[in-house]
């Protein structure tokens, strides 16, 4: 457990929790902050390749596969996935966390709610949007 995403004002931010906080502020230094975020990894086995901006991980797979393919490895290119989008912050993290996860969530994926609503405390209000 050494990255995390967090969600603040509507923006995801990836922390390196190996990083010491501030001795001013008491946080991290954050390693990136997007609106939306992709990740990257094999369907079979939902090993993690790449996370991070969705432009930067749509660019890496498209040339990944294209290696991939032109390397003779077509079930490894078609196998490699992208998910991108406001994905909830749990999932993003246990997919990081979790070897294998990723293939669980994206099973899932269909039923997820809106990555930028949290849950809140009041059982008759189960999700609210994130500030």
């Amino acid at each position: 457990m050494q990255m995390q995403y967090q969600l603040k004002a509507g923006s995801y931010y990836l922390y390196d929790l190996r990083d010491t906080p501030s001795a001013v502020t008491g946080e991290r230094r954050f390693k990136l902050k997007t609106d939306n975020v992709a990740i990257a990894f094999d369907r079979h086995t939902g090993h993690v390749h790449q996370h991070g901006s969705p432009a930067r991980i749509q660019s890496w797979a498209t040339h990944t596969r294209r290696r991939l393919r032109a390397a003779g490895m077509l079930q490894d290119a078609n196998d490699l996935v992208v998910v991108s989008g406001p994905l909830p912050v749990d999932e993003l993290n246990n997919c990081l966390w979790i070897s294998g996860y990723c293939r669980r969530m994206f099973s899932r994926l269909a039923s997820l709610p809106h990555g930028k609503l949290q849950r809140t405390s009041d059982p008759s209000s189960s999700w609210r949007k994130a500030a």
